[in-house]
């Protein structure tokens, strides 16, 4: 089986922390596209590729690309994509630990990990790459948009796949704080196993009949006014399955927009943050075989 060659670096820079959009034109047995705009034409409009076109934002390695060039396949081209205006989330992202290799920080609620949907460029992603100068950062996991906490990002290219492995093997330990109303009728701590699904346009993951493919396990740390809090350790990773446990124990986390029930946030409203930390990670350097620890130096507003 024939490997594909890698692709060339790209010959446009980040823009406000965003990689610029690298298309590679396909092969085209049906001689469809006689030149390169009809391909992009297809493929995003003629209005759009008129624009990018005219404004000479389409570029190779040799430079920039013209409407008339003649259909290539395999060529590599490189574009900017328009960012639509994205609300500032006015909270600053802590600096945990920094070398040569990681970077560890506390993301706080409401910002995004990486661009996605409709968060592009206010990301942690985003602001770290053009605020540090870091333009090689890669996320090594992904934390919720809600949930803050600890997030462990790799600075050179070629140590990410490494990283990335530690948590894709589950060889991270992770430790999670949240705050909910305390029910002493809730025998813990417990161990939760369940089958979590998380379908396409459902703003909600939801457990469903079957073998588990989850699972938690929770501890009561304190109570007191009727709030408890709780040391919450996922063994696996599926979408929202610490929220969705602790909504099935009837201990739905304080200020959760999608448990018990989905309500819409409004634009704007950054009082009410979601009672989830992510308050430790725990590894072997798989580079170093270092052990390390990262404590967040984040609190839950709700426990002060």
């Amino acid at each position: 089986m024939r490997r594909r060659r890698r692709p060339p670096p790209s010959p446009l820079p980040q823009r406000d922390g965003i990689d610029p959009v690298r298309i590679r034109l396909p092969e085209d047995p049906g001689g469809r596209w006689a030149t390169v705009y009809d391909h992009v034409a297809a493929r995003y409009g003629p209005e759009r590729a008129g624009a990018m076109f005219a404004g000479r934002r389409i570029v190779s390695v040799e430079g920039s690309v013209t409407a008339d060039e003649p259909y290539t396949a395999g060529r590599y081209l490189w574009f900017h994509r328009d960012f639509a205006p994205e609300e500032h989330v006015p909270f600053e992202i802590g600096i945990v630990h920094r070398d040569e290799r990681l970077l560890v920080v506390d993301k706080p609620h409401f910002l995004a990990t990486t661009p996605r949907g409709r968060h592009i460029t206010e990301t942690a992603l985003a602001r770290l790459r053009r605020d540090l100068g870091l333009p090689g950062l890669q996320p090594a996991h992904r934390l919720d948009r809600l949930t803050a906490g600890l997030v462990l990002f790799v600075v050179r290219e070629e140590d990410r796949g490494a990283y990335q492995r530690l948590f894709g093997e589950r060889r991270v330990r992770k430790e999670y704080e949240g705050v909910a109303r305390h029910d002493p009728g809730v025998e813990l701590p417990r161990t939760v196993r369940s089958r979590i699904v998380k379908e396409h346009g459902v703003m909600a993951a939801h457990e469903v009949a079957g073998e588990p493919n989850s699972e938690s396990r929770i501890e009561l740390v304190e109570r007191r006014g009727g709030l408890g809090r709780y040391r919450l350790l996922p063994t696996t990773g599926r979408t929202h399955q610490l929220r969705v446990h602790m909504n099935a124990l009837g201990l739905p986390l304080l200020d959760d927009p999608l448990f018990p029930v989905v309500r819409e946030p409004e634009e704007g409203d950054w009082s009410r943050p979601l009672q989830l930390l992510a308050k430790v990670l725990e590894f072997t350097d798989p580079v170093t075989g270092e052990p390390y620890r990262f404590d967040s130096r984040l609190r839950l507003s709700r426990w002060r």
